[in-house]
This record gives structure tokens, C-alpha cells and sequence, in this order.
């Protein structure tokens, strides 16, 4: 008795847990379901994937505010070290692999969830990671910046081919 409980207590762990690890469904994509500003910051992401491949740090430092905080997997920092990082070489984003972006908004706050692959040379090695990244915006003065930018690691396999 004690074994089938511990088994089903078990089976609903996993189940929750391979849940939790899932892509929300809600995921947007398109333009042709976005609003407006929803494009303009899928956009807006999709360009900073393309200057963090570029090593693109002064476009890069236009986007991050200067209160932006950067939570990688191997730490915690601010928008002088994240450009000096990817300037030097630290973490080279050589591409980001975009499979679904999911924008919400608060008034002049969005949160957008991007589930990805990311290519990224990291000291010297070629890694692709699997990562949920959030990235919070905040509109001033008619300008997006970034205030946050997180990678959390999934638990699903890298879907990205090989590269050759």
C-alpha cells in the first residue's frame, strides 16, 4: 500500500513537473494576432538577438536602461558588465534560435517569455542551451528600454539542428 501511494505521489510530481517545463500555448508569434505594440517589441527583441550575435554593444547600449539587471546561469550583474562581456567575448550569443514569444502588458511595462535555443560561445566553447528568457521593457519618453533580462534553464532537449 505504502508503495502504490509513494508511486502515485511520484507519477503526479513528474507530471507537474514536466508541465511546468512546457512552453506556454498561448505563445504569439505572428503579426497577424499581435496588437500593434505586441510587433513592435517582438521586433525590438528579435533585433536585440541580432546585435548581441554582432557584438552590436553601442546599439546594445542604447536599448538597456541604465538599471537593467542581466541573470545568467553563472551569475547576476548590471548593463556595464553585460556590455563589456559581450564587447570582450566573455559570452558571444552567436544565435538565438526563437521558437515563441509570449508578450503581456502592464500600462508601460511589457514582459515578453521567448522560448529558445541559444548558440553561445562561453570561454572559448560552443554551448546551445535550451532557455525560457524573459526580458522586461519599460516605455520613457516614447523610447523602449530593457530593464531585465533573464535566462532560465529548461529541462526540455535543444530542438535547434546541428550546425554544421
Amino acid at each position: 500500500m505504502k508503495s502504490a501511494l509513494l508511486a502515485f505521489f511520484l507519477l503526479i510530481g513528474w507530471v507537474s513537473f514536466s508541465k511546468a517545463q512546457t512552453p506556454p500555448r498561448e505563445s504569439i508569434t505572428t503579426s497577424t494576432t499581435n496588437t500593434p505594440v505586441q510587433q513592435e517589441l517582438i521586433n525590438l527583441s528579435k533585433q536585440k538577438w541580432n546585435w548581441m550575435a554582432d557584438k552590436n554593444v553601442d546599439s546594445l547600449n542604447g536599448l538597456f536602461s541604465d538599471k537593467c539587471m542581466f541573470i545568467h546561469m553563472g551569475g547576476t550583474w548590471g548593463k556595464t558588465q553585460e556590455l563589456t562581456t559581450i564587447k570582450n567575448g566573455g559570452i558571444w550569443y552567436k544565435k538565438a534560435e526563437v521558437y515563441a514569444v509570449v508578450v503581456n502588458m502592464f500600462g508601460n511595462t511589457a514582459i515578453l517569455l521567448n522560448d529558445i535555443d541559444l548558440v553561445a560561445v562561453v570561454g572559448g566553447n560552443e554551448v546551445v542551451n535550451p532557455f525560457m528568457v524573459t526580458e522586461v521593457y519599460v516605455k520613457e519618453n516614447g523610447k523602449w528600454t530593457m530593464g531585465s533580462l533573464t535566462f532560465s534553464h529548461l529541462m526540455r532537449p535543444v530542438k535547434m539542428a546541428k550546425q554544421p
